[in-house]
């Protein structure tokens, strides 16, 4: 029945959900239309307004693209690769390796979704070949766990890091919130650890029985060990010598622990995208030998941000309409209609998981969502930072069951995501049936 199920969605969700760009331009002629509707703003005012917002996310993109990057660079270094290759030694059992794919999926998203994207990949081709009788379909479903349930309640969480940024897009209304109180709040690090704790214990009981399984195909897998070094030439000219020099690796990263290192001593736990970017990237320049290495990297992470770049412009226009146009005020009040201050975090949760199952980017979603969020929880008398909470949770309520975050994972894994659907679907039951009573009993802890 599961099966069925999920290949009636991937059906629906391929032929029907169009590509990020065009669920942009969507989103903008709804915004156009709903605002001239239910505001006193007029066509050309409302363009003047897209315009205007249209570049107001920049630096948030930048920030947005350099996780993905800096998670590349890091996840392919030699060291890591070589950790992972060991770390896949380790399951004794199919059950375990299944296992151990979900915590290093979630545990590395609470760092870096876009480390965890790229890692996991590469751990389950790893595991895939070392281990017997693991159903491969499992195994690339608990890989995607990092990324579809668990990225946005940690330390490269777009929303919540966003906020603690300063001159963030939305500092006017909401001013600066720490990450020690949406990220590092009680209630969020439990409902982590339930999570956790919950699809680490799943994800083993649900692996097919023996004569159900199936496992990779080894041509699939390849000979690759993962990312591989440039080769030094042989009639190497000065400036080459210069870019396989492993000191200038060595200056830089060092150079920017130090600073790291500087940062928390005088400001304490204060963590921005921006300490959390610098950092990886450091850490992922000192496990590169050579910048020849990093360079390679880099090449390669370039590939995977041409979407941010390309769409944010469109859902910063977007912001610009609702936010000038005072939609957000008219929004806001279909919210207090319905919700209460104790009902609120939960239809903000569930709200934001169904869009985002059509706009599936927790950054550029915010933009479109927050004006409107953070004035019906302000009205309500709801805490900032559980409205933030409440939206990055939802966003990733629907992560699961959505193919386009998948996209890179089984590039790689060389799979469908209907091959996955199935036991995504389980997975999703399961992290909602949790993740909504954690939201209805939210408003008694802050």
């Amino acid at each position: 029945m599961l099966q069925r199920l999920a290949l009636v969605l991937t059906r629906w969700s391929t032929r029907w959900v169009p590509d990020a760009y065009v669920i942009a331009i969507i989103l903008t002629v709804i915004s156009f239309v709903l605002a001239l509707l239910f505001t006193k703003s007029s066509t050309y005012q409302l363009v003047q307004y897209w315009g205007k917002g249209f570049w107001v996310l920049l630096s948030f993109a930048m920030q947005m693209s350099l996780i993905i990057f800096t998670g590349y660079i890091l996840a392919v270094s030699p060291p890591v690769n070589r950790l992972l290759n060991r770390l896949a030694s380790l399951p004794k059992s199919p059950k375990q390796a299944v296992a151990l794919m979900a915590l290093l999926s979630m545990v590395t998203a609470w760092f870096n979704w876009g480390f965890s994207i790229v890692s996991s990949a590469v751990f389950a081709r790893f595991v895939a070949r070392k281990q017997c009788g693991v159903d491969y379909r499992l195994l690339v479903a608990a890989a995607y766990l990092g990324m579809g349930t668990f990225w946005h309640a940690g330390l490269s969480a777009s929303a919540p890091l966003l906020v603690a940024t300063p001159k963030h897009f939305m500092e006017a209304q909401l001013g600066l919130i720490p990450v020690s109180q949406p990220i590092f709040h009680p209630f969020n690090l439990v409902l982590c650890l339930v999570v956790l704790v919950s699809f680490v214990v799943i994800t083993p009981i649900i692996h097919p029985k023996k004569e159900d399984v199936v496992e990779a195909n080894p041509s699939d897998l390849g000979d690759s060990e993962g990312f591989v070094e440039p080769a030094r030439p042989n009639n190497i000219t000065p400036g080459q010598k210069i870019e396989f020099c492993p000191w200038l690796n060595w200056l830089v990263g060092i150079t920017g622990l130090v600073w790291l290192y500087w940062h928390f001593s005088a400001n304490g736990l204060q963590i921005t995208l921006d300490v959390v970017n610098f950092a990886f990237l450091m850490i992922g320049i000192l496990l590169h030998r050579h910048p020849a290495s990093l360079l390679k990297a880099a090449e390669e992470a370039g590939t995977f941000i041409w979407g941010v770049v390309l769409q944010f412009p469109f859902y910063a226009g977007i912001f610009g309409i609702i936010q000038y146009s005072n939609l957000q005020e008219v929004i806001a009040q279909w919210f207090t209609a319905i919700a209460t201050k104790d009902s609120f975090p939960l239809i903000v949760y569930w709200y934001s998981g169904v869009l985002n199952y059509f706009v599936p980017s927790g950054g550029s979603k915010w933009a479109i969502e927050a004006p409107y969020v953070i004035m019906a929880g302000k009205q309500l008398g709801v805490s900032n930072a559980l409205s933030v909470l409440s939206y990055a949770w939802g966003d990733m309520a629907t992560d699961i069951i959505q193919p386009f975050w998948a996209i890179p994972l089984l590039g790689v894994a060389k799979l469908g995501f209907k091959d996955i659907m199935g036991y995504c679907l389980v997975l999703f039951v399961v992290f909602m049936v949790i993740t909504s009573v954690a939201f209805w009993l939210a408003p008694m802890f802050f």
